[in-house]
Parts: C-alpha cells; structure tokens; sequence
C-alpha cells in the first residue's frame, strides 16, 4: 500500500462540509465476541524492518463447512520471520464451527486446516461438486487446496490438484468462466517481494520508518486455473490472456457486467489501474478496464485500490462497483450504464466526502437494513501503524457502514472500535434473517458484529444447489420482484479483500411480505421462476435437469 501523506486541514475540514448528515444513531450491530469463544488473534509478526507483507494479513472465509445449515468461520494468519513458517501455535490459522447460539468451537485442529507458510486470504468453494465447501488459502510463500472430506475433516490436495505456485497471492474467487459445470480458480497476485532487500521507507532523520510505497517493488501477473474435473487443474493463464497483464492485485469480484451468460472478473490493482477482464466466451479474456471506465478514477488516477465488490446498488438490474482505497483518495462507486460502460458517481453519491479520511480494507455489498437497497461496510484502518507521528489521522479507524437512501446516495454510520481492522466476511449467523460480519484486528482478536438493524422490515434468502450448473451455483443470477421493485443479486463468495462470504443469495423486502416472482438464470443457461414466495424464510433451489 502507499504511505498516506498528510491531508491539509482545509482539505478535511471541506470534506467534512459536504459530507451528507450522518445515519441516525445506532448501535446497528452488537459486539458478541467477548462470549463467542474465538480465541484467534491474527499476527502479522512485525518487524523493526516494516516488510511490505505484515501489513496485509488478514483474510477470513465465512461459510458452512458441515452442513448444519449455520456458517461457520475460517481465519487465515500469518507466520514468523524471516522463515515465514508457523512454527508456533499462536500463527495457526483457525476454523470455527457455529453451535447455533452465537458461541464457536474452535476445530482447527480436527478439521486439519492449521496451514503453513505466511497466509493472506481465503476463498470458499466447493470445486468437485460433491456438496462440500473447499477453501482455498493465498500466502506469501505458496497457496494450500483444502479439499472438504465431509466427515469434519479437510485434506492439503495442493501438489495433488497442480496448484502449487511460489508468487506472492493474496485474493482468489471461484469463478466458473467456461459454463462447464465446475469451478475454476481465479488467483489475485501483488508484487515480487525479497526481505532481504527492503528498502527504508520513512523519514529517516526523525527515525520513523513506513511501509514502502507499491513503485518500489515489481507487479505480478494474475493465475487462472480451469478445473479438469478429475481434482486437478490446468493453468490457462497465458492461452486465456489474463497472464498478459501485470498488476497489483489486492481484491477481487465477480459479475456478468454485460449480462452476455459469461463471467467477468474485476482486479483491484493496488496504484496502478485496475483490471476489468471481460470473458469472450472462447477461454480467452479481454482486459477493458480502461474502456470500460474503472481502470482509472474520474481525475484519471490510479488509486490505492484493495477492496471490492460487484453488485447492483441501485436497482436498475446491471452490476455496479465500489472499491474500496486510502484516505485522501476516496472509495470510487461506478455506476453500470449497460452497453459495457460505467460511470464514476463516487461524489455524487456522497461517498467520496465520507471516505476521503478513511482507509479501507475489506469490504461487502449487502442489504443490512433490509430495507430493498443494498448498503456497504468497511473495514478500515491505515496502511501503517504509526500514522500518528507524521499525519494529523489515526492508525486505528472504526468500521464504516455507508447506508442506501434509495435516491443514489449514502450515509455513513459506523460498526466497531477503532482499530487496524483489516478483513471481513459476512453470513447470517443465527438465521434470523440479518447479515451479520466479522472483522479481523492486526494483533488483536476479530469483532464478531450481530446485525440489529431493519426490524419490522421483511427478507428472503436462497441457497442454490446447480446440476448443469456449478453445485454451489456461484454466478446464478437472481432477481426478485416485491412491491412493484425488482432487485438482482448474483451468487458469489468472493468479496472484499482477500475474504470469502457465504454463498446464499440475501434480499430485503422492507414492508413487502413475499416476493411476487424470484427468476434464476443458472450459469448452464436455464432459467426457473418462482412466484409467491413468502417472505422471511431460507429457501434451498436445485437447478432442474433437461
């Protein structure tokens, strides 16, 4: 990440001017971590010498690894240095099994998923469509396959499956790019990275040293895997194109932005543009970030990009982006006006005022209100931990939730205390209905947020089950139609940065009871309606065979 300079106080004092008037008071989530029972404590293992990864820990999966119906939660973390080994218990990555009642147990140990090397993200999948979620964890040093056993077990597949890599990763989605039924891998890489020639970043006459700025270090191309469908992969990346464009990478998100049946893959590229890899439907991808609009902002700067998440914020059926970036940058919103094209709206929408002080991490696009309109958090917290001793900001920042009004614009509440807050993943925990979050803390214990918001507000969720289609039915597209309003949403896992979330498809209703008609397009092509469904429920949808 880039060192975030000092911000003139006219500039925060303008910016504070025409931020819109906040969110009613809260609280809109409860803090239930001091009895959950997760003892995990992400470590970067930082060192007087500020290597570049110690600030990018921090990736967390929410998903159901057992089946019970509850989603679980998967902490990846970091390892000591200079060996970048989990050498003690303390740097294990952690899986947490739901016991329905807000409290986990910890089964890292029994599941086998305690990993190895310096650990960045996570992505959740079930790639061999056997009806169990694999993960898949990025790091510095190498990746891991956990293929799911289903017996509450997991298997390290990765030699096995052809994925060993020894790039620096740090996002990945499952993504299926050729409509074949099975789930490919998309790898998010960031830069070449040698501790043993750190540069000294900082103001070395006052001996105060920062995290090095992105331009010092070379980009990486992304990976793309295609699944076989016998458990092993094959890498595609140079005779699809995607190898041809050297970024780096941070967040990663998934959308038929066209709306062609054939899934695009968005890369946050982190000071230089981004990535918008549009899929031509014959295993090749055709980067359009720039013609599309988003590879730059509307000043034409590349920004400190991290994380993302591709949905539709406005209703109008086309997929829209928010990225999430460092303070005095803001956080660009791109509206989709169809036809391949997007539109900057990030002042319009008043999140540029909110977020010009605030740097952000990880990020999710849900309806938390359940209000029919699609809100946004935030982790945030600066890039470098002593923010203090040469910018007039905090290293430590809450956790932003910019509310929908509904009219094109948001208005900013926050989650959390303040801290380096870095990953989060959000699922509905206690199924009531609610998209609750959790955060990951540098150096400190995670923020298990319960959603407490829209009550006396309706909502429906789906967990799709594909048959032509990918088992997990990630790419599905789901619009649902209540009150004379339709809204979209697409399955996916991958939000944010380096973070998984679960997989079911979530709606708010508002005063709506039921929802008129859900229409799903499979990634096979198919299509299913469903008309009269009543509100407030889970509801599972298995694609129809031919």
């Amino acid at each position: 990440m880039k060192v975030a300079f000092p911000i003139a106080a006219m500039l925060l004092a303008a910016a504070a001017m025409l931020a819109p008037s906040a969110a009613p008071p809260g609280p809109f989530f409860e803090d239930r971590t001091a009895h959950s029972g997760i003892g995990f404590v992400l470590r970067n293992a930082a060192t007087p010498e500020r290597h570049q990864i110690e600030t990018m820990a921090g990736g967390v999966a929410v998903f159901d690894y057992d089946n019970d119906g509850y989603p679980d939660i998967y902490f990846a973390n970091g390892a000591e240095q200079p060996s970048l080994e989990k050498t003690g218990p303390q740097y294990r990555n952690r899986l947490y099994r739901n016991r329905h009642d807000w409290t986990f147990e910890d089964v890292t140990a029994k599941a086998g998923v305690g990993g190895a090397g310096y650990n960045i993200g996570v992505a959740a999948g079930d790639y061999d469509n056997d009806g169990y979620a694999d993960l898949f964890v990025t790091g510095v040093n190498g990746n891991t396959l956990f293929h799911n056993r289903g017996n509450g077990t997991f298997e390290d597949v990765t030699r096995a499956a052809g994925l060993e890599s020894h790039d620096w990763a740090v996002a990945a989605a499952w993504v299926d790019y050729d409509n074949d039924g099975r789930l490919d891998l998309f790898v998010v890489n960031y830069v070449k990275w040698d501790p043993a020639v750190e540069l000294f970043c900082g103001d070395a006459a006052r001996g105060i040293r920062t995290y090095c700025h992105p331009r010092f270090y070379e980009p990486l191309p992304n990976r793309l895997y295609h699944n076989n469908g016998d458990g092993t992969f094959s890498d595609v990346s140079d005779v699809s194109g995607i190898a041809a464009h050297r970024g780096k990478g941070m967040g990663v998100a998934i959308a038929d932005y066209d709306h062609d049946g054939w899934m695009d893959v968005f890369v946050a590229n982190d000071t230089v543009p981004n990535f918008l890899f549009h899929n031509e439907h014959n295993g090749r991808f055709r980067e359009s970030a720039l013609q599309a609009g988003v590879g730059l902002n509307d000043d034409g700067k590349a920004l400190s990009s991290m994380g993302v998440d591709f949905r539709d914020l406005d209703n109008d059926g086309w997929e829209d982006l928010v990225i999430t970036a460092l303070a005095s940058e803001t956080f660009p919103v791109f509206r989709n006006l169809s036809h391949g094209l997007f539109s900057d709206v990030t002042y319009p929408s008043h999140v540029g005022a909110i977020t010009m002080p605030v740097s952000g991490w990880s990020m999710g696009i849900f309806d938390f209100d359940n209000d029919g309109w699609k809100d946004v958090f935030v982790a945030a917290g600066d890039v470098q931990d002593n923010t203090e001793l040469f910018s007039s900001r905090k290293s430590r920042q809450q956790n932003l939730l910019l509310l929908n009004d509904g009219h094109g614009a948001f208005r900013a509440a926050f989650a959390g205390p303040p801290a380096l807050n870095r990953g989060v993943a959000f699922g509905d925990f206690d199924r009531d209905g609610r998209v609750d979050a959790v955060v990951t803390r540098l150096n400190e214990p995670p923020v298990l947020l319960r959603n407490i918001m829209g009550a006396g507000n309706h909502w429906i969720a789906l967990n799709l089950i594909g048959a032509r289609s990918n088992r997990d039915g990630i790419g599905a597209r789901v619009a649902v139609r209540s009150g004379g309003v339709m809204q979209v949403n697409r399955v996916t896992t991958s939000t944010g940065y380096a973070c998984a979330s679960e997989s079911a498809v979530h709606f708010g209703l508002g005063r709506g009871t039921r929802a008129d008609s859900i229409e799903i397009e499979w990634p096979s092509g198919s299509r299913q309606v469903l008309a009269n469904v009543p509100a407030d429920s889970y509801m599972t949808v298995r694609e129809r065979q031919p």
